[in-house]
């Protein structure tokens, strides 16, 4: 058995091995206070309100200094004036304020003046596009987590260009779910921010941070245009940016009107009723297809509408979506009108019990009318049905009348107004017989 040699390997003497950059970069201290030095440097040789010249030295500065390892220090500086530590106050070095930051626009804080400074950001993402996921993912949560230490002067500043970030596309507003974290929706932050600039008149500080940031967006887009971008950012319900004691659709909507953004409470109550309008559709179809007694679908209903109001003319609607849902369909073709007639007899008292209006009765007319005109098969039937629902008193000879002379809709119309025109008559005739008795 051979024994290891003890002789000392060979190496080579004086020779400097060269490492790559990349291995460099990663190894090297992180020293974010070097870095903001380095910065200031090329920001204090001009105007700190010359948008252009700032926006070629933080371009310059890009190609000698490290900014995707520095992005947080970076932002921090442009967005909160300094570099920001754990608590969300300044690091505290003696060192003074950026040259340059959105601390120094005007106050209170201006869409109008904001826009210059996002332009700045917009055009440095663009040049360095590796900085865009630093922002949204890490720069701007981190900051928001830290927007009740700030004073309002800070926060609108901050709050608008958060906006206006959004609104052009720069970051998604994934960024705002910090907003509903337990120490700034406890306090009624975070519904002020997304609202208001000027300050609210709420006493109440958890209404502070979800005000300016809508503001500032909708100055140049629309309620749609937002809502799709809170869609896109995964924020489901605005509700969860309120307190908990306040956390219901009335607040919401008062508060949002009070702030004179009554698009967004308009949005809400929208989206809010068609919630309602699905959860009650699924259950009157279940309970339909279970056979429950007509009271207990009356009662079920009702209760659903304490929950989710609803406007009569919307909620017969989605009466007779329900109802015919939960209807079986897999007839004979030519037994088809014979079961919708007989099914709609069925559940008239369910219908006639919410048709409380001339309104909602010419509602339930154009109901009948549109489903009609979708399921081709039974088209021919709607006059027959409409006599069922007059026969059953969930439709009044007036509300047949006047849906005939104007309030049909214009889907097939042609169709169901000849289809209808003998039961019009004889419903005309009716009425003046009854006039001249």
């Amino acid at each position: 058995m051979s024994q290891q040699s003890n002789t000392a390997k060979p190496s080579l003497q004086g020779v400097k091995i060269k490492a790559r950059k990349g291995a460099v970069k990663a190894q090297a201290k992180h020293e974010p206070a070097v870095f903001r030095d380095q910065l200031y440097k090329h920001l204090e040789t001009v105007d700190s309100h010359d948008f252009e010249a700032i926006t070629n030295k933080l371009i310059q500065a890009g190609s000698s200094l490290d900014f995707l390892k520095y992005a947080d220090a970076l932002f921090e500086i442009i967005l909160a004036g300094g570099l920001i530590q754990p608590g969300g106050s300044y690091v505290d070095d003696g060192a003074p304020l950026s040259p340059f930051s959105i601390l120094q626009a005007e106050y209170p804080a201006s869409v109008d003046d904001l826009k210059n400074y996002v332009q700045v950001l917009n055009k440095l993402i663009r040049r360095y596009k590796y900085l865009q996921k630093p922002l949204e993912e890490q720069s701007l949560p981190t900051l928001l987590q830290y927007i009740n230490r700030w004073s309002p002067d800070q926060r609108d500043k901050f709050a608008v260009t958060v906006g206006l970030l959004i609104s052009q596309g720069i970051v998604s507003a994934t960024c705002l779910q910090t907003l509903a974290k337990d120490h700034l929706v406890k306090n009624g932050i975070s519904s002020l921010v997304l609202t208001t600039f000027p300050p609210l008149t709420y006493s109440d500080t958890s209404i502070t941070v979800l005000a300016i940031i809508f503001r500032a967006y909708l100055a140049d887009l629309s309620m749609e245009h937002l809502a799709t971008s809170l869609k896109r950012g995964n924020i489901k319900d605005l509700l969860i940016f309120f307190p908990p004691n306040r956390r219901d659709g009335k607040f919401l909507d008062d508060f949002f009107r009070k702030e004179n953004i009554p698009q967004v409470a308009d949005w809400y109550t929208k989206r809010q009723q068609a919630l309602a309008k699905e959860t009650i559709v699924s259950e009157l179809k279940d309970l339909c297809t279970h056979e429950e007694s007509t009271d207990n679908i009356i009662s079920s209903v009702r209760s659903k509408l304490e929950e989710s109001p609803l406007p009569d003319t919307e909620l017969i609607q989605c009466l007779w979506q329900g109802l015919m849902a939960s209807i079986d369909w897999s007839t004979r073709t030519d037994q088809i009108e014979g079961l919708a007639l007989r099914e709609i007899g069925r559940f008239a008292p369910v219908l006639e019990a919410f048709s409380n209006s001339p309104k909602v009765e010419v509602a339930l007319i154009n109901a009948v009318q549109v489903h009609c005109y979708d399921d081709t098969r039974i088209m021919k039937a709607f006059a027959p049905m409409l006599k069922v629902l007059y026969n059953t008193d969930c439709i009044s000879d007036q509300a047949i009348i006047y849906w005939h002379q104007k309030g049909s809709k214009p889907q097939g119309r042609q169709y169901f107004l000849k289809a209808t025109e003998a039961l019009v008559k004889f419903l005309q005739e009716q009425e003046e017989s009854e006039d001249e008795e």
